[in-house]
């Protein structure tokens, strides 16, 4: 159901609180910081007491210059923190959770006890891992989380400075992989919207920038591509090489673009003791049920699972193995 159809519920919960705090998953990406500061911009013309919790230590390229440009212009706080912003009445305080249904994926678990409601803003599929006795907005069919808080804008007709336009766009831009995964007319309307307020496709490319040196190292996971079916590209990385997540991801973006492949995994360290597989889909094969099954989540299209205190190949071997029996 789209966050428009659930105007009622969403317009009752916000409209109860006096101060609340927005919270995406840990590793920001510009999906999650984009839908964060939309909403942001949004409760604050309601005249909300508002915090964003960002607890990350280090950031992705384009969220780092989203934070740095945004500098004294947001309330960003720790979550060790909260309690000092809490209202002294606790049915008025509310946590607003962004593009992340599941509680481990949390900037921090430890918000979810201090904050008695708490309404969730998602378009990744549930699960049984999915958080219990929250308000959930969950819309599947949407591109991103910045399309739904796009809609909002559009809904509530906010006033959005050109910047924070562009943030939003930047955030649909990323999810859909340049309008490539998961577009619908909605999106490319929501694309239309956000340029009608002054959002500079420009500045998107600047944000979405990639650093040599990293495309040079992701440039490796390109070496060793196999297919499965010769409809899926398989790759992965060496075991002395740790990367971002958004390595793995990017990559299995780029293998999309290799003619015949309808889906694409890759795997790789993305800490010292922790495998990570990036997957994708142009739309035949069901990301979101094989990650689930590896113990991640995701969309259809796109998705991601990690795994701690094991190896590449076995990995390898439990990617493998799930994809043959979803083939069957």
């Amino acid at each position: 159901m789209s966050i428009i159809e659930n105007k009622r519920t969403l317009n009752k919960t916000i409209n109860k609180a006096k101060t609340i705090f927005l919270m995406a998953h840990k590793n920001l990406d510009l999906d999650a910081l984009g839908s964060s500061i939309g909403m942001y911009m949004i409760l604050q013309q309601k005249k909300k007491n508002c915090y964003l919790i960002i607890d990350d230590q280090t950031h992705e390229l384009g969220v780092q210059k989203v934070l740095r440009e945004l500098e004294g212009c947001i309330k960003i706080i720790k979550s060790e923190d909260v309690d000092k912003y809490l209202n002294k009445k606790d049915h008025k305080n509310l946590l607003i959770i962004l593009d992340t249904n599941k509680e481990e994926l949390l900037q921090s678990k430890d918000v979810l006890s201090k904050i008695e409601k708490k309404l969730v803003i998602d378009h990744h599929d549930l699960s049984k891992d999915s958080l219990k006795n929250v308000i959930m907005i969950n819309d599947t069919e949407s591109s991103s989380t910045c399309e739904m808080i796009t809609d909002l804008v559009e809904y509530y007709d906010i006033d959005v400075d050109p910047y924070y336009a562009t943030i939003l766009l930047a955030g649909i831009v990323l999810d859909t992989s340049n309008f490539m995964l998961k577009t619908k007319s909605e999106t490319y309307y929501a694309a239309y919207y956000l340029s009608s307020l002054g959002a500079s496709a420009k500045k998107v490319q600047y944000l979405l920038k990639q650093d040599i040196e990293d495309y040079t190292e992701r440039q490796k996971l390109m070496s060793d591509i196999e297919t499965i079916d010769r409809r899926i590209a398989f790759t992965k990385a060496t075991p002395y090489t740790i990367y971002r997540k958004e390595d793995l991801a990017r990559t299995a973006d780029t293998l999309l673009f290799f003619n015949n492949i309808e889906a694409s995994f890759v795997v790789g360290k993305i800490g010292k003791d922790t495998i990570g597989v990036s997957a994708r889909s142009l739309g035949n094969y069901d990301i979101s049920k094989i990650m689930t099954k590896l113990g991640g989540g995701g969309t259809p299209q796109q998705g991601a699972a990690k795994f701690e205190k094991t190896t590449i190949s076995k990995v390898e071997q439990d990617v493998k193995k799930i994809i043959k029996e979803m083939g069957e």
